[in-house]
């Protein structure tokens, strides 16, 4: 299947999961938690990832699946399809609006994974973000791109926060240093439309260090194709967060956040 089909395969798939969102938002069952206390899973994420796999192994059987809520399956095509199902849990279970569904197929490139297609469906908006790894980043079909250049004291910047207290306070100390810095800080709290954010300009840096790889695949691939740059960010328990920003920002805004002058 060529990378067009695989992106054709990986919207069907989100806008699926995303109906199914939709029809149980604001009627949440099966609320648990994972992590934290402040960690929450619910049915809606259950079934969305359900979905989600359904629709990717009736048409990819041998693909490998990681999914956040448990899917995970070995690779045996050299594919493999990192899924979030629901990015912004806490936010769905609070309506407040901003949570999506995020899917990423990956193959391996100096033996590492790389995403080769992003998708990113913000159901409640109607918001598809689509890219292919050297095809660019679309906005419903409409070309993104990041802002740049954008100095430093002029940047917008997204983060997001972990779920332990012990990173938290970590992070609020990251934040307090960067937040005279910058133009202002936003977190909406999900990192794939955080990423989605940078790529279509609406902010203009973003970083995390604590956020998983499903959080961040596709998103990840859309804001480099929307011309940012985007690295990993290193927790001190070694987890590989995001930074992402345009290439005139990245540098002053890793620098900001390492602690550096």
């Amino acid at each position: 299947m060529s990378a067009d089909g695989l992106l054709h395969l990986a919207e069907r798939a989100a806008r699926r999961a995303g109906e199914e969102l939709l029809e149980r938002y604001g009627a949440a069952t099966g609320v648990g938690t994972k992590s934290s206390v402040t960690d929450p899973v619910s049915d809606a994420d259950r079934a969305s990832e359900k979905l989600l796999v359904s629709t990717i192994v009736a048409e990819r059987p041998d693909d490998g699946i990681l999914g956040e809520e448990g899917a995970d399956r070995p690779a045996r095509s050299g594919l493999r399809w990192v899924l979030d199902p629901l990015d912004g849990t806490v936010n769905y279970l609070y309506r407040f609006p901003a949570w999506c569904v995020s899917v990423a197929c990956e193959d391996r490139v100096g033996g590492a994974w790389s995403a080769v297609v992003g998708v990113v469906h913000d159901p409640l908006r109607g918001e598809t973000f689509c890219a292919v790894r050297g095809g660019g980043a679309r906005l419903n079909g409409r070309p993104l791109s990041v802002n740049d250049p954008v100095p430093l004291e002029r940047a917008l910047v997204a983060t997001g926060f972990g779920y332990d207290a012990e990173h938290r306070c970590r992070q609020a100390a990251i934040v307090a240093g960067l937040l005279p810095r910058v133009r202002d800080i936003r977190r909406a709290g999900s990192a794939a439309l955080d990423l989605c954010a940078l790529a279509a300009g609406r902010v203009d840096g973003y970083y995390e260090d604590t956020p998983s790889r499903w959080d961040w695949a596709a998103g990840a691939l859309l804001a480099a194709e929307a011309g940012a740059v985007v690295g990993p960010l290193l927790a001190p328990d070694g987890n590989p967060g995001v930074l992402a920003a345009g290439p005139a920002l990245a540098d002053p805004l890793r620098a900001a956040v390492s602690g550096n002058p």
